[in-house]
């Protein structure tokens, strides 16, 4: 058994954990597989077990609840039931790892890396070198010697082309994907690293994008939820993992073996050179073009065209492209709203919202913000002004009434500085996300970490601990570690008891909860947070007039003010 300490990044959040390593053995975290799908969902409500067991839909009626604090005496009177409960517990790790870790798993099989590393790895200088490494070892053949630095000094490739042509509102919007751009481009034009004497790359991409179309058909003729379906999803879904990643592997510079930034400048070339050919189709047949990059062109269609209508012009203008290049129909929405580029929402013809980018969605929000954000924009995408004026006074009463809880203002924030380094600064220049652990008497953290907090009425800053926190509210931050690190284990294990103990029960009550109820925060900092933060995000989906109208802090009705039901937002649609 070996033991390592390492840090896990997943986006901007930074942990440090110990992990260990059995020789026969592959150990895996669910919980990094939770929080990795997190990161990109950003709608999960918890990372507890439990409660991410009943959002997968895993978690089964009869399943065992016990308080974490009444295990022991549990067991004294109905050692049956914690065996249940314990056997519930493994069925849901099961569970998750069935749900999130298929194409992990599948990439084990592809590449000489092992399945708990493949967990975490980068696509690209994690898996997919290692495996033309092993291709050049097995054909006996010189790895390239200075070719990824000589490429890194000599050639900085432009990127790929993104446009956004309008803001504001859409409606009957349909999204057309060039399906695997780069990769099609590469395949298409024999595009690869010139140092890449065997043309593995190249022989790789194609291989496998010829075995990930086999899957997906097969996947599609199991019969749903089977275990035949699973495989064969998870396999095309670590195929795709690496396909993708054959293009940024060859502009990785220095980084990689096989680094080309000739080749994947030509790539980017020829696909800015699809890109506005579709653009250009588009915008000739009157279409309302809203954003294109290489992930693919929403435009804004004539109202009531059908389904078939949007399927017929993406075939029209995908019949105008070169050669192995495939225009495809991705989907169609009934709103969108256009804020920025890569920042957008949309809303389907189901009622779900959709909303990408950081300008829009942000691991720092305050949850009352972001709950009233995802309201707005759903109220000004089905054009329903007067509902968006109200929830926007329902949260202004709620902060001025204090109807809200401190833990729905806590805003979330990644740590970069060492406690040595803060301190040392912190007289010219205090931050509030460290002077809320230093007064909850928290003096040792590290840079990564991300602490959630809010600030009080006498403008002091308050620390939020998360049920994720590895230790908990009252533990000793102070403790130094023996030669081994067991005092740090030990309060990690006690955080881990508390946790526990609200984990499973509704109602159960811990330091976390008693923080989080308190009611003491600065209202008036806090609807400016609204106004600034959350409504603003809206202005560009409304003359500044009305924006001005619909979002000020007073209530007070202007003399030129009209009618909120007379208020439109600036539509996008086709002349």
């Amino acid at each position: 058994l070996e033991r390592r300490e390492e840090t896990l990044a997943i986006g901007p959040d930074a942990r440090r954990r110990t992990r260990y390593s059995l020789a026969g053995r592959e150990l895996i975290d669910t919980l990094d597989a939770v929080r990795r799908h997190d990161f990109v969902v950003r709608d999960m409500p918890s990372h507890r077990l439990k409660e991410v067991a009943r959002y997968f839909g895993i978690a089964v009626p009869e399943r065992v609840y016990l308080e974490g604090a009444a295990i022991f005496e549990t067991y004294r009177q109905d050692p049956e039931l914690v065996r249940r409960y314990a056997l519930d517990d493994v069925a849901e790790v099961d569970g998750l790892s069935r749900r999130l870790l298929g194409a992990p798993f599948a990439l084990a099989g592809m590449a000489p890396r092992r399945y708990e590393r493949l967990a975490s790895a980068g696509p690209a200088m994690g898996i997919l070198e290692p495996m033309l490494v092993r291709a050049y070892l097995r054909a006996g053949a010189a790895l390239p010697g200075q070719a990824a630095n000589e490429s890194a000094e000599n050639v900085l490739h432009e990127g790929g082309a993104v446009h956004l042509f309008a803001e504001g509102i859409a409606e009957q919007v349909v999204k057309t994907d060039v399906a695997s751009l780069y990769p099609s481009l590469m395949r298409t034009y024999q595009i690869g690293p010139a140092c890449d004497h065997l043309g593995v790359l190249l022989s790789i991409l194609s291989r496998l994008t010829d075995l990930r179309l086999a899957h997906k058909a097969a996947a599609k003729r199991a019969a749903v939820g089977s275990i035949e379906a699973n495989m064969h999803d998870a396999t095309q879904a670590a195929m795709k993992i690496l396909i993708n990643a054959a293009y940024g592997y060859m502009g990785a510079g220095s980084m990689a073996l096989f680094a080309d930034g000739r080749a994947a400048g030509e790539v980017t070339q020829r696909g800015r050179k699809v890109l506005n050919q579709v653009v250009e189709a588009l915008r000739h047949r009157g279409m309302a073009l809203i954003e294109g990059d290489t992930d693919g062109v929403y435009f804004a269609v004539p109202t009531g065209w059908s389904e078939e209508q949007e399927r017929a012009l993406v075939d029209e203008v995908a019949a105008e492209l070169p050669e192995g290049i495939r225009l495809e129909y991705e989907g169609r929405f009934k709103a969108m709203f256009s804020h920025e580029v890569k920042n957008y929402a949309l809303l389907t013809y189901g009622g779900q919202l959709i909303v990408r980018g950081v300008a829009l969605r942000s691991s720092r929000a305050e949850p009352f913000g972001e709950r009233f954000l995802r309201k707005a924009l759903l109220y000004v995408m089905t054009n329903d002004i007067v509902g968006l004026r109200r929830a926007y006074l329902e949260t202004v009463e709620a902060l001025r009434n204090r109807a809200l809880p401190a833990s729905e203002l806590g805003a979330k924030v990644r740590l970069s500085k060492t406690p040595e380094a803060y301190m040392s600064s912190r007289a010219g220049h205090p931050e509030a996300q460290y002077e809320a652990l230093l007064s909850a008497g928290r003096t040792r953290w590290f840079p990564g970490e991300r602490v959630r907090f809010y600030r009080a009425r006498n403008k002091q800053y308050v620390w939020l601990p998360e049920e994720t926190d590895e230790a908990s509210v009252g533990n000793d931050w102070e403790a130094e570690p023996g030669p081994n690190g067991e005092e740090r284990e030990a309060a990690a294990m006690a955080g881990g008891v508390a946790s526990e103990v609200v984990q499973d029960v509704p109602g159960a009550s811990s330091p976390r909860e008693d923080v989080g109820n308190r009611r003491d925060y600065d209202v008036d900092h806090y609807l400016q947070v609204l106004v600034t933060s959350y409504a603003g995000r809206l202005r560009k989906a409304f003359s500044a007039e009305d924006f001005e109208q619909l979002f000020r802090l007073d209530g007070q009705e202007g003399l030129f003010d009209r009618p909120v039901e007379d208020i439109e937002p600036r539509w996008i649609r086709c002349s």
